[in-house]
């Protein structure tokens, strides 16, 4: 790793304000079984490899999801349409809803490895954790997708751009 000591870097509000500028798909990462569930809601899920299949979120070890990863193994990624706003509010704790109170809405199945995934989500990947990176408040979770459930109508993506959550509706939706 380069390291640059005499380098402060730019300051965490002025890098926050303009990661807001950046568009992201947003997802529901989901961990845990029934009765002993959470998740929460990441722009961070991105494509490492596609042989093998693996994904890379990163999760906010602050976030009262964490201990359930490490515990489990498993989670998935459920990417949210452009109807899904109200259960991403919810896992984002909006409401104060935690744990499996977060499940109350949509219909959840449990995939491959246990981790629950929305049936009705754009895209749903049921992962098992094969490695942990720890940079400063977060973690970097690799997983490898061992299970894949894609909508086949399409109801549109939802994005979160300038701070606030926006649909995406393509010609079929609209």
């Amino acid at each position: 790793m380069v390291q640059h000591p005499d380098e402060t870097g730019a300051g965490s509000e002025e890098f926050r304000s303009a990661m807001r500028h950046f568009a992201g798909n947003v997802s529901v990462i989901t961990v845990g079984t029934p009765g002993n569930r959470s998740g929460l809601v990441a722009t961070s899920a991105v494509s490492l490899s596609v042989d093998p299949p693996l994904i890379i979120v990163c999760i906010n070890r602050d976030s009262s999801s964490w201990p359930l990863f490490a515990r489990f193994g498993h989670f998935a990624v459920n990417a949210l349409t452009a109807s899904h706003q109200e259960i991403a509010d919810r896992f984002a704790g909006r409401g104060g809803h935690r744990g499996e109170a977060r499940f109350e809405l949509g219909q959840w199945l449990q995939g491959q490895t246990g981790a629950p995934l929305l049936d009705d989500a754009a895209v749903a990947l049921d992962c098992r954790l094969e490695e942990c990176i720890d940079r400063a408040t977060h973690s970097i979770l690799i997983g490898r997708v061992m299970q894949v459930r894609v909508r086949e109508e399409d109801a549109g993506g939802l994005v979160y751009w300038r701070g606030t959550y926006r649909p995406l509706l393509s010609e079929n939706t609209g």
